[in-house]
């Protein structure tokens, strides 16, 4: 089994987790419709992905009220951390879930793809960067989050790991000099850039040579019968055709 299906695996239990004692009958869209809500779930803090403040939410709570705007439904947030908590508000959606075949349990639906998540390469200014993984070398400070699919491909190149909690840090240390490099999701890069117009991290999309560490990413559907995946992936379809 590869890193991958391993990690996946892990987030599948915790999707697993998610369900409560009456996760066990499905909630129908029937249900959803004439209640006109469906509720996801989302970390308070974790921008650009999702956040509480109201002047920049995040971009998968933007896509989640897109979303519910095609359903015809109000969306409602559920703030929880850590992601297993979603059990305890009894959600519906779960934004960005990994979609990987084979490793979610059936209780956890999953609609179309609509974006490709990874692992990218961020340098600070002025430093030569590497193309891939691969080519890190040897000696390179690159900091990486503990545990991580990235931390298990950094550690056999020549590279020097330095673990870290959260990529907002590992970001600011590429920034200040203290590492040389980051494996960070372009998304979180493209934000840090955002807030530092005038000294850019140089993003490399080293996760093109690197299977492992990237993935398509679907809308988790906790609790849903056939209706509301049909619903959602057709509400979804029609965002991506816009």
């Amino acid at each position: 089994m590869t890193a991958v299906r391993h990690a996946a695996l892990a987030v599948a239990s915790c999707a697993a987790l998610s369900l409560s004692p009456q996760a066990v009958l499905a909630k129908p869209w029937e249900e959803i419709r004439t209640q006109g809500e469906i509720s996801v779930c989302a970390n308070p803090n974790a921008l650009p992905y999702a956040s509480i403040r109201p002047e920049a939410p995040g971009f998968q709570l933007e896509i989640a009220r897109r979303l519910a705007a095609r359903l015809g439904v109000r969306l409602r947030v559920e703030w929880i951390v850590p992601r297993m908590r979603a059990a305890m508000v009894d959600c519906d959606l779960l934004m960005d879930t990994i979609a990987v075949p084979g490793v979610h349990p059936p209780s956890l639906k999953l609609s179309v793809p609509y974006y490709r998540g990874g692992v990218a390469l961020a340098f600070a200014p002025g430093q030569e960067p590497a193309r891939t993984y691969r080519a890190l070398k040897p000696g390179t400070r690159v900091g990486v989050i503990m545990n991580s699919l990235a931390s298990l491909i950094v550690s056999k190149t020549a590279a020097a790991l330095v673990p870290f909690g959260f990529e907002d840090d590992m970001l600011e240390a590429v920034a200040r000099g203290d590492i040389a490099a980051a494996a960070a999701s372009a998304a979180s890069v493209g934000y840090f850039n955002l807030k530092h117009p005038d000294a850019p991290l140089t993003l490399v999309h080293a996760e093109d040579e690197e299977p492992e560490l990237r993935w398509p990413v679907a809308v988790g559907m906790r609790r849903a019968d056939e209706d509301v995946v049909k619903a959602v992936n057709a509400a979804l379809s029609a965002l991506l055709d816009d």
